[in-house]
């Protein structure tokens, strides 16, 4: 007797195998149907979720040959849970280096005016840091910054940034960093009144930041208007909880802190 394939379509209509992908985070591919392009950040049950380079999330089912990879279609399917798990960047968006030991010490060094500032730069930037061997170290206030400097004695191997808060135009902080600033003396801020407000209003559930009349205590200011217990102490507490990586902050802080890094690291 003759045996029959029970598949009856033609061979010219059958579709070719297409390799089945792990859908590990970072990868980047394109949804067929609606060519939304991004990196996969998270993978569930018979779905996966990408980010395109705009920080817009979708959800598409994980159906077969349903994404671009490289130009070739391909399926995706779940990955090992070693793998769904492994980190891959670090809190700033840096690829993660597994097992990197940290650097020794470079002789330059990171100023950071304000506890509450050098507790944001560690959790973001920290992992990066090490691997670079930058050491940050807490600025108490801005007019101790002089004497630092001149203490410090910054040369072409021994860099010296500084990260001050609420640097605008005539104030006394844009007067003290101009009269430091040189060759190798970078000095760099934020326009905020205060760190707190370096983190994106969306990343802690609250619509803004809100205006506090002069002559207030700014943070206290804030914990009333936003019905927090006026405990400063404990609301940055929640507030360094809800950042998780550098999209929780706003670009004017990221930048100046990269600025910081790349300007103490770079050689000679």
């Amino acid at each position: 007797m003759r045996s029959y394939n029970p598949d009856l379509t033609p061979p010219w209509k059958r579709s070719a195998p297409v390799p089945e992908i792990p859908a590990d985070v970072d990868l980047v591919v394109e949804e067929v149907s609606t060519g939304f392009c991004g990196a996969v950040i998270r993978c569930e049950a018979g779905t996966v979720t990408l980010e395109d380079r705009f920080g817009k999330h979708r959800v598409f089912p994980m159906e077969p040959r349903g994404f671009l990879l490289e130009g070739r279609v391909v399926t995706l399917v779940r990955p090992s849970a070693a793998a769904a798990v492994r980190p891959t960047r670090t809190a700033s968006g840096s690829l993660a280096v597994p097992g990197a030991r940290a650097r020794v010490a470079r002789a330059g060094r990171i100023y950071v005016e304000g506890r509450h500032d050098a507790e944001l730069v560690e959790k973001v930037w920290g992992d990066d840091l090490r691997i670079e061997g930058v050491v940050v170290e807490y600025l108490e206030g801005v007019d101790d910054l002089p004497a630092i400097v001149a203490d410090f004695a910054p040369g072409p191997d021994a860099r010296l940034g500084v990260l001050v808060d609420h640097l605008v135009p005539g104030s006394k902080e844009s007067r003290l960093a101009s009269a430091v600033t040189g060759d190798h003396v970078l000095v760099v801020g934020h326009p905020y009144i205060d760190v707190w407000e370096a983190v994106k209003p969306s990343s802690l559930g609250i619509g803004a930041w809100p205006r506090i009349p002069r002559g207030q205590d700014w943070k206290t200011g804030v914990c009333r208007a936003l019905g927090w217990p006026e405990n400063t102490g404990a609301a940055w507490q929640h507030i360094l909880s809800r950042v998780t990586t550098y999209k929780d902050l706003e670009p004017s802080l990221l930048g100046r802190v990269e600025e910081l890094i790349d300007f103490v690291t770079a050689p000679e």
